[in-house]
């Protein structure tokens, strides 16, 4: 595995410490756009909580103890996760409410979805089928929500308003990993680069339809190294399991292509590719600069690396979660989202390409 240079170390630790006043020192920035926020676990902010006998929700302790009230908000986290982070650096307080959310509210989607929405659905994944026993939203049906949402602001500012509006938003998706899980849990045979291809010809599908609705400016979230989740890592006695990983890396280098492709195809589409892989096994192969001790073990759960069972009121939990990398069998901490979104969202090349989150929004 490729090691951190210094300087790229440096720049993280910074990030991590300063957060957007490295990129931007100005305090009166301007009025942050819209963001709107669609894939899986990674950015679900609680709309499982709304879906009945939804088989994937986190709505229960442990999960929210470093949450205001130590109360569980349906966030796959102690506190925080990196849809929130990344929010708060654009300048809201954190991420916008789930739809579902706004749907159960008498006026919920006439007055509150101006700052964005989030429609991510933990267990959710590129394909239709990924999720599918666990009754959770796919990605169709999210694209299916934010037309609801557009549907409202047209009724609300009109057709001319609605996409001045919709071209300076941010749309941000996190999805991958649990298309990934499913292929190995399954023991699928089709060979990996058809495997990949296949996901993204649905991911192209789906930008696609969000293009032909209004989006114009893609934050793409690539897959982490998912082989070195807890749970992944029994596969392999203790140590990350790398073919789970070899498929994350190859994902996002054919993500790399079709994002640059897709450029190329749809007039003023503008996008920012974080490479989540790299950030991400770069800290656990060096975690002590950013004051994590431990990037192997889930900070909630059961049994051997606390990864033999889901994290609830009667797991085993530690005691400084800002140590640990990961939460729970998959998920990071408060502290892991908190790094990745500031490396999304000022982070170099190096992580995020061909510009930062914060230059997406900024551009015209």
């Amino acid at each position: 595995m490729e090691k951190m240079c210094p300087f790229s170390l440096l720049i993280l630790l910074a990030l991590s410490i300063f957060g957007p006043n490295l990129v931007n020192a100005d305090t009166h920035r301007p009025t942050p756009p819209p963001i709107f926020i669609l894939g899986d676990s990674t950015a679900d902010v609680g709309t499982n909580s709304y879906i009945p006998d939804c088989k994937a929700a986190a709505n229960f302790p442990h999960n929210g103890i470093d949450f205001v009230n130590s109360r569980p908000t349906g966030r796959f986290s102690n506190g925080l996760n990196s849809a929130d982070h990344l929010a708060r650096l654009f300048g809201y307080n954190s991420s916008p409410p789930p739809f579902l959310f706004l749907h159960s509210l008498k006026y919920g989607l006439q007055l509150g979805i101006y700052r964005g929405v989030n429609f991510a659905s933990g267990g959710s994944g590129l394909l239709d089928d990924t999720g599918l026993q666990l009754n959770v939203l796919n990605l169709p049906q999210q694209i299916n929500q934010f037309v609801t949402v557009r549907e409202n602001l047209i009724a609300s500012l009109g057709h001319e308003s609605t996409k001045a509006l919709l071209a300076k938003s941010l749309f941000c998706i996190s999805t991958g990993s649990n298309d990934i899980f499913v292929y190995f849990k399954t023991r699928s045979t089709m060979p990996k680069e058809e495997f990949i291809n296949h996901l993204m010809e649905a991911y192209e599908n789906h930008i696609k339809t969000l293009y032909s609705l209004g989006a114009r400016k893609f934050g793409i979230i690539s897959v982490p190294p998912v082989g070195c989740c807890p749970a992944n890592r029994l596969l392999n006695g203790t140590r990350c399991f790398e073919p789970m990983n070899d498929f994350a890396r190859c994902f996002h280098s054919a993500l790399d292509k079709l994002m640059c492709n897709l450029t190329s195809e749809l007039h003023r589409m503008k996008y920012a590719l974080g490479d989540t892989y790299k950030m991400t096994i770069d800290v656990i192969d060096n975690p002590h600069p950013f004051n994590f001790k431990n990037v192997d073990t889930a900070c909630c759960g059961h049994g051997a690396l606390k990864a033999e069972g889901i994290c609830n009121a009667t797991a085993s939990l530690c005691s400084d979660r800002r140590q640990y990398i990961f939460w729970d069998l998959f998920h990071p901490t408060d502290a892991a989202a908190r790094l990745a979104a500031n490396t999304l969202y000022g982070g170099p090349t190096l992580y995020v390409s061909p510009i930062n989150f914060a230059q997406l929004a900024a551009e015209k």
